[in-house]
């Protein structure tokens, strides 16, 4: 309805936007958190529920994963110490970085190596819980590792699973789904990267590639799917199920800084920094997070420059109405697992009110971040899951970030801060991709 000059005058940070410029937003609509609000689509019974459905699988998942069988069969990261990262970041921008930074390692998540095993391996684990309750073979009391004969992988093999993705939402859905017995296709951008269409394919998993963007993969992958009466399509922009599977993140958090004796309270703020695509893993996790900490924990999206699509829509209040193609953004970046032109229109508006703010960071960053990491921490990431880290710079040296913290009087609070950056993916990254990143890192650092 407006043309790109028209948006600009009533939000001239898209100016920075369309320049793919690093930007850093607060947001005007957050509210303070009202539990039980009408606006709240879930509740913490929902999220329960969840739960309470991941830990009736964990037997069949620690039969089948031997990965996992040091958790019994419970899909979670653990949480680490970055200060030598904290003080590195500190001297390369000059500013002190106080509080403490700690890192949520999705990245080593096991099964598929991001936080994508989260919402991804939920929705699978749960259309597969209803077609086995449905038709009699199942019940809630049973022992799930039952699941793991070939009663149950011939059942399954009647159904499909099909999802569009970037990259790591397939490789959970992909590999979750083979496992079980399911015949699986996986829709996959001109993003995604060779080696987990690779993986997905040693799997037994069905690749199509498109030589367009996400957006591309989804509806195709939505139109083909809906033509098949026994084919079930997760819908990463939609999907209800997955925004839980992800919302489950956060009562797990609280208990591990529980056990790390870490305090979150009003004079102890949390900042989570959240790598993000179409949005339902990062609006999930925060959604979870403002139910249990709701106004102590302050949550902000990270971005690429080439591909800020939920902060757009945030922005406008279009939310899926509008891509970044529209304001002539070209979403290309090396971040695969965030690069969506489109963010989701079922996330957006739940979040809008919970969420503090949004940032963007270059392609380049990402690489300088990256390297620096593994230097600092020994720890590797892909380029993605680094949006994340440089959060707390972000909030402290932008203009909005500090108008941020002096608004919600968080000044004088930041000695007793944590800062929690949620690192999305990595370990499943081949050596050899791994090392061509670290190097790209190190030269663009010089």
């Amino acid at each position: 309805m407006k043309t790109i000059q028209e948006w600009i005058k009533e939000y001239p940070l898209i100016n920075e936007l369309v320049a793919t410029k690093e930007v850093f937003w607060s947001n005007p609509k957050y509210e303070p958190f009202q539990e039980n609000g009408d606006y709240l689509p879930f509740n913490e019974k929902d999220i329960k529920d969840a739960e309470e459905r991941l830990k009736r699988f964990a037997p069949y998942i620690a039969k089948v994963f031997p990965e996992t069988r040091n958790l019994n069969g419970i899909i979670e990261s653990p949480i680490v110490p970055i200060p030598a990262m904290q003080k590195k970041l500190s001297n390369m921008y000059k500013h002190p970085l106080e509080g403490t930074f700690l890192l949520k390692c999705d990245n080593d998540l096991p099964i598929s190596g991001s936080i994508k095993a989260r919402g991804g391996i939920y929705e699978v684990l749960k259309h597969a819980e209803t077609l086995a309750l449905k038709h009699g073979l199942l019940t809630v009391n049973d022992d799930y590792s039952i699941l793991a004969s070939e009663k149950f992988s011939n059942f399954f093999s009647q159904y499909s699973i099909a999802v569009g993705s970037t990259g790591n939402l397939g490789l959970s859905i992909g590999i979750m789904s083979a496992k079980l017995g399911f015949k699986v296709t996986v829709h996959m951008s001109a993003d995604a990267k060779k080696w987990k269409k690779d993986l997905l394919k040693s799997k037994g998993v069905t690749v199509i590639e498109y030589t367009g963007d996400y957006g591309e993969a989804v509806k195709e992958g939505r139109k083909q799917a809906y033509s098949n009466p026994n084919c079930y399509f997760i819908d990463d922009e939609n999907s209800h199920d997955l925004f839980l599977g992800y919302a489950v993140a956060a009562s797990r958090l609280k208990q591990q800084l529980e056990d790390l004796n870490v305090i979150v309270d009003e004079n102890h703020p949390l900042f989570v920094y959240l790598p993000c695509g179409v949005g339902g893993g990062p609006g999930g996790v925060a959604y979870g997070l403002k139910l249990i900490y709701q106004n102590c924990v302050h949550c902000f999206f990270a971005e690429p420059t080439h591909s800020p699509s939920m902060l757009l829509g945030l922005m406008t209040g279009l939310h899926d109405k509008v891509t970044v193609q529209d304001f002539g953004i070209d979403n290309i970046t090396s971040a695969d697992g965030l690069a969506v032109g489109r963010p989701s229109g079922f996330v957006g508006p739940i979040i809008e009110s919970l969420l503090s703010g949004s940032y963007t960071v270059s392609d380049n960053g990402l690489f300088e971040l990256l390297s620096t990491l593994a230097d600092t921490e020994n720890i590797h990431l892909e380029p993605s899951a680094l949006a994340g880290v440089i959060g707390p710079v972000k909030l402290w040296n932008e203009k909005q970030g500090k108008e941020y913290l002096k608004n919600h009087n968080l000044k004088d609070k930041m000695k007793n801060s944590l800062h929690l950056m949620w690192a999305t993916g990595g370990s499943m990254v081949p050596k050899e991709i791994m090392h061509e990143y670290y190097k790209k890192g190190v030269t663009l650092s010089l």
